[in-house]
């Protein structure tokens, strides 16, 4: 390589420099400006020797930057600057990084068969249900009340002492929900095929890691933002879980809805949400929504009308009606033990779940 230099007044540079003479220079001046604390070496665009071109820009000395000031230099005169011009030799050159480093590492099943890690995982969790109690499943949780849940059921995963979390006898029982790093709601097998109608999401971060998503996922997103502020008046109950080992899942969600704001008129009832479920590998299941239903309604007359003429809505049948199939939730389990159950969703969003 043969760089190019635009001569600045305070540093005078050979037209023609190797590309190791090149780098002497810089980390000169770079000792020279750090020991004055005064080092600003801005990367203009990404770096690459070889088949990007890249601009590096020193400033003048700090002296020499008062005397401008004192000057009073018009607005309008270019700065003093060396830029350091690299010329590609070949256009098809290798590059500094691979583009699959720059995606986000794929979270990946751990167990631990450590037995003494068993006093850890109890502190943990002991820690975590504290939280939970605290900030009302996390609904309520401040950010470093989040980030802390976050860095528990991190540790968590990692002490996993179960090698097939996913595994039917293992799924199986009844659970409530703890806490949330999402609405609540979510969890069910009703929310979970509408996120995935949207795609996009791939248990690497997306949501709940980076706060980023992109594409039709985002749609999804604002689509529960809104559900959620239309259910503001009201409040989620319990969530409960019933898994089964013949295949079957049953998600009953109870909630509370105000009528009309300000009138103490609120509407109760549970949403219970018949889905299947399908383990497709050591923590991964799929889930396909069936049908909702609504029960146990505080409404006169219609409690009793629903448990004679249940208004059972076929979800399941009607995606087939209308998408010609029915989506599919993918949900992953890296930890679960006698007691308690994290499943993440494609958003990487956590679900914590404690047996009943």
């Amino acid at each position: 390589l043969q760089p190019s230099f635009q001569i600045a007044p305070h540093m005078l540079l050979p037209t023609s420099i190797t590309l190791q003479q090149a780098l002497v220079v810089l980390l000169s001046t770079a000792l020279l400006y750090s020991s004055q604390e005064h080092l600003n070496l801005k990367l203009v665009r990404p770096c690459s020797a070889f088949s990007h071109p890249t601009q590096i820009q020193i400033p003048p000395p700090p002296q020499q930057q008062q005397r401008r000031r004192r000057r009073r230099i018009p607005a309008h005169t270019p700065s003093s600057t060396t830029i350091l011009h690299s010329t590609p030799s070949d256009e098809l050159g290798p590059s500094d990084y691979s583009p699959e480093d720059l995606l986000p590492p794929t979270k990946q099943l751990s167990v631990d068969i450590d037995e003494d890690d068993a006093i850890i995982r109890d502190e943990l969790k002991r820690e975590l249900l504290l939280l939970s109690s605290i900030t009302n499943r996390g609904q309520h949780s401040s950010n470093d009340e989040m980030n802390i849940v976050v860095d528990i059921v991190t540790q968590l995963e990692a002490l996993n002492p179960t090698p097939q979390p996913a595994a039917v006898f293992h799924l199986s029982g009844e659970w409530d929900l703890c806490f949330a790093s999402t609405q609540a709601f979510r969890s069910s097998p009703f929310f979970q095929s509408i996120r995935a109608i949207f795609g996009g999401g791939d248990g690497a971060g997306s949501s709940s890691s980076t706060g980023t998503v992109s594409g039709d996922a985002s749609m999804a997103e604002n689509a529960f933002r809104l559900h959620d502020a239309a259910t503001s008046v009201g409040k989620v109950g319990r969530v409960r879980q019933v898994i089964s080992e013949d295949g079957s899942f049953v998600s009953e969600v109870d909630l509370e809805v105000g009528v009309m704001g300000g009138l103490p008129i609120v509407v109760k009832g549970t949403v219970v949400t018949s889905a299947t479920y399908d383990v497709t590998g050591p923590e991964t299941f799929d889930l396909k929504v069936v049908s909702t239903v609504v029960k146990k309604s505080n409404v006169p007359f219609l409690d009793q009308l629903l448990d004679d003429y249940p208004l059972e809505v076929p979800v399941g049948g009607i995606y087939e009606t209308l998408r010609g199939s029915v989506p599919v939730a993918k949900l992953k389990t890296f930890y679960i033990d006698e007691a308690m159950r994290i499943t993440r969703d494609q958003d990487d969003n956590f679900y914590v779940f404690c047996r009943s």
